[in-house]
């Protein structure tokens, strides 16, 4: 009676996971100790597929832990790579469990970039192999009885996991054996075999009636609604395992019925309620003749059978001669009660025991999504205080070269150059003067135009694919299945006008530089030349040393020396901003174990008003002890400015040395807008790359996608019929010729083509060749022998020769010359041999075969055919 149902293993297509995983590796982390680690982590995880999917399993525990093992690192690699379509692209193909496909065709296969997809498929095949070491366990044993149930518990659970997550993971319509109606089948029948494994250690180990019954009644309950399942979803039937499946079904809540019925009859004779014990054992009779005269080809009832009619017998004879109880209906008898001792296993990696994470050190990709905006928070944060304290700092640049300070203070003479002007222009030469400004400016453009070659590569990329993709949509309309382009490409897209962007604000931040480069490039050119050419090139004046030792003097000195006090405190404070590190990963990971989520905004906000608060406060009291001093140094320059004489040689000196001063700060914050401007651009060329890497990567795999796709297609519109069905006249429906082969009905799809061969077709061969209809019997010989003696031996295929009626046929003809015994079919019986083949025509008389069309008076040549000798002749000339 144990017969228990097994699910067969679906078959996945090999998937190379080493390339992408270490391209993604070598780009994310830094070479080292850690990438090193990982790569070698990618290498172990694409063995373990190899293991567990790219051969066949045995039957055995060691096999159900490599597959337990793989899926447990899928649950741990998934969220740590960006696993999809348009970033990290790996393409499953795997094939449907139950659909065994067409001579044509082959089976019902789906392909997905989707690591849900592939997490799916690896479960279906845990739950499949579960079930299959559960069948093949010893159940005449404690050992084998508790395998058993353990097994079949854990493949419930599996298929049960599948049908609740299945929709969610693949986003998309899934393959019929792992769709929710399949797999929650195949759960409910994995859960009655389990609660059937323990019906039979209770019965082994002789518990009471009572409990055996309620056993057995929950088992029946758990049959019934597998049954239900199968026969009324309506793709279902359509497999034909479960068309298999179905009977045994059926049997097995009966069989599992009556044996609720048995036990519970015993707990009624017990009782003395002697009418309910032939009641019940009447109902279990007839629940296990239902079983063996439908399924006796499925089950076996016999010994069930044989046990229910001893109690039976024995109970109605007790009842007949002493008793005497009243026999009462079915449907009065009291309900038998339930009792379910299993459930399905809960799905909560890991699954297996000895499972070790490859990748235990890699962060999950949440967390370094948190981290990359954290970053990028960071950054803001940093250049906001950094970029405030230096537009404050050019602030202060300009109003004292408005002012010709500290120029002035140190031009008393009239007719030197001013300690200021002259440090000035030593920096400047310093730096390299115009040349390296003009340089630095020549290189811009060839970087610009690097980049946005990178990016218009990149872009056309993705517009071939997608206007491929778009032409095929529009081929095969609905056909073809898959995630359009110009939907998958939008992030990319939106990331490639991004750069677009960024680039155009960049040629229009270049501009400004060369801008203001020429306005100032005259004076800076002054401050390259010699001291004595420099002096030469600035106006004389009249002398003021009578302001040499004024009050106003060293008011005006003192608030400068405050200001370049500030200037020092605040590219101190820059690079102590600039130092701040924190490792935010941490704060991350524990949330996400916490939370299951990470709140970035939240936890980023925080983090940084702890680390950049005081600083942000040292910045706004700098500010305002600038802005300070700047009105107390305007209001002296006043004081300063009346106590000097003034006339038109005094103006245009410091007009002179207020234009040196200013070209020098211009000079200054030119160089390194310009440097900042050619880092920008070669940092922007290494992500471009990667971008275009990320568009080649996820074109390649819409290409090998797009080829599996066609493949698919062009095997699909192979399976379907060339022409729509059509309806057999009546008169043709007759049954054949008694002589004609069982297998030689024609098909309604359409004729067979004419065998493309000048040989005789073998037995196996002739049986798939359709037959035509029914024809009247043969003419007499007279008739037959008259009417074709004019004609010609027949050439062509307009010619063919009228019907026969079926004759018995000899033994099969070889296809080789010289075997005894045997003879070759005269090439005049095969129409459609002529004009395909340069064979020889040999014709010769065979005693043993059929006439043609209909057998001559005996002694009597075939007409038309000339006569042959008496001897044997070979087919083929003899060497």
């Amino acid at each position: 009676m144990a017969t228990f149902i097994s699910v067969p293993l679906k078959k996945s297509s090999e998937v190379d996971l080493v390339k992408p995983l270490s391209k993604f590796v070598t780009s994310t982390y830094p070479a080292g100790d850690e990438q090193g680690e990982y790569l070698r982590a990618v290498e172990e995880l694409n063995k373990l597929r190899k293991n567990a999917l790219g051969r066949p399993l045995d039957k055995h525990e060691s096999s159900l832990e490599i597959l337990l093992r793989y899926y447990d690192q899928l649950c741990s690699v998934e969220p740590k790579f960006p696993f999809s379509e348009n970033q990290l692209c790996l393409t499953f193909t795997w094939k449907d469990a139950f659909d065994k496909g067409s001579l044509f065709g082959g089976s019902v296969k789906l392909a997905l970039a989707s690591m849900g997809y592939e997490k799916t498929c690896v479960l279906f095949n845990v739950a499949a192999l579960a079930s299959q070491i559960a069948s093949e366990q010893n159940l005449d044993n404690d050992e084998g009885l508790k395998s058993s149930a353990k097994y079949y518990q854990l493949a419930s659970g599996a298929f049960g996991h599948i049908k609740d997550t299945v929709l969610s993971a693949l986003n998309r319509e899934p393959t019929m054996d792992i769709s929710p109606e399949t797999v929650g089948t195949l759960s409910l029948i994995m859960l009655a075999q389990a609660q059937e494994v323990f019906f039979l250690k209770a019965t082994s180990d002789k518990m009471k009636d009572a409990v055996i019954a309620k056993l057995a009644n929950q088992a029946a309950d758990f049959y019934g609604d597998a049954f239900k399942q199968c026969q009324y979803k309506d793709n279902l039937p359509k497999y034909f395992y479960f068309q298999e499946v179905l009977p045994v079904l059926a049997a097995k809540h009966c069989i599992m019925q009556a044996n609720a019925e048995l036990h519970q009859s015993v707990l009624a004779k017990q009782k003395k309620k002697f009418g309910e014990e032939i009641a019940r054992l009447q109902h279990a009779l007839e629940l296990v003749k239902t079983v063996a005269s439908r399924y006796d080809e499925y089950v076996s009832v016999k010994d069930l059978t044989d046990k229910i009619n001893r109690s039976l017998t024995a109970a109605k004879k007790d009842n007949d001669f002493i008793y005497h109880d009243r026999v009462p209906e079915v449907k009065d008898l009291e309900p038998i009660g339930k009792a379910a001792l299993v459930k399905p296993t809960a799905i909560s990696p890991p699954l297996s025991q000895k499972f070790t994470d490859l990748f235990e050190k890699m962060v999950p990709m949440a967390v370094q999504q948190s981290m990359s905006i954290y970053n990028q928070r960071k950054s803001e944060t940093v250049n906001r205080l950094v970029g405030t304290m230096r537009e404050a700092t050019n602030l202060c640049n300009g109003v004292l070269a408005s002012l010709n300070l500290p120029a002035a203070l140190e031009d008393l003479s009239g007719d030197s150059i001013p300690q200021s002007i002259a440090e000035k222009a030593r920096n400047v030469v310093q730096q390299g003067g115009l040349q390296s400004i003009e340089q630095l400016i020549k290189d811009l453009p060839e970087l610009l135009t690097r980049n946005r070659e990178i990016l218009d590569e990149s872009l056309k990329m993705l517009n071939d694919e997608e206007t491929t993709d778009s032409e095929l949509r529009t081929k095969f309309n609905q056909r073809w299945n898959r995630t359009p382009s110009g939907d998958l490409y939008k992030p990319l897209r939106a990331e490639g006008a991004n750069f677009r962007n960024i680039l155009d604000k960049a040629v229009q931040a270049d501009q400004v530089v060369r801008d203001r480069y020429s306005t100032h490039c005259d004076m800076i050119a002054l401050l390259c030349k010699p001291e004595n050419e420099l002096n030469a090139a600035i106006p004389s004046a009249n002398p003021t040393k009578t302001l040499q030792g004024s009050e106003v003097v060293n008011v005006l000195r003192s608030l400068l020396a405050q200001l370049d006090e500030i200037k020092k405190e605040r590219e101190t404070l820059e690079g102590e901003i600039k130092a701040v590190t924190f490792d935010m990963s941490i704060t991350f990971l524990t949330a996400l174990a916490q939370d299951g989520a990470i709140n970035e905004e939240q936890l980023s906000l925080v983090q940084l008003d702890q680390l950049y608060g005081s600083y942000n406060q040292k910045v706004q009291a700098s500010l305002r002890t600038q802005e300070e001093l700047l009105g107390k140094v305007q209001t002296s320059h006043q004081e300063f400015s009346s106590l000097k004489q003034s006339n038109a040689d005094t103006n245009q000196r410091e007009e002179v040395l207020k234009k040196l001063a200013s070209a020098h700060d211009s000079y200054v914050e030119i160089s390194n807008n310009l440097r900042e401007g050619t880092k920008f651009y070669n940092d922007l060329t290494e992500i471009l790359l990667k971008f275009q890497n990320k568009c080649s990567d996820i074109v390649f795999a819409r290409k090998t996608e797009r080829d599996e796709l066609l493949k698919d297609l062009q095997q699909s519109i192979a399976r379907e019929p060339s022409a729509p069905a059509f309806n057999v006249p009546a008169y043709q429906s007759a049954p054949a010729a008694p002589a004609a082969p069982a297998g030689s009905v024609a098909s309604a799809a359409g004729p067979t083509p004419a065998p493309r061969t000048v040989f005789p077709v073998q037995p196996q061969q002739a049986q798939s060749k359709p037959q035509p209809p029914a024809r009247p019997p043969p003419p007499n010989p007279q008739a037959a022998s008259t009417a074709p003696a004019s004609s010609q031996p027949a050439a062509t295929p307009a010619n063919n020769p009228p019907p026969m009626a079926p004759q018995a046929q000899g033994p099969p003809y070889p296809t080789y010359q010289g075997y005894p015994g045997y003879f070759q079919m005269p090439m005049g019986y095969n129409p459609y041999a002529y004009g395909q083949y340069n064979m020889p025509y040999m014709p010769y008389q065979s005693p043993g075969q059929g006439g043609y069309p209909a057998a001559p008076p005996g002694g009597q040549p075939y007409p038309g055919y000339p006569q042959q000798p008496p001897q044997q002749q070979p087919y083929y000339p003899q060497q």
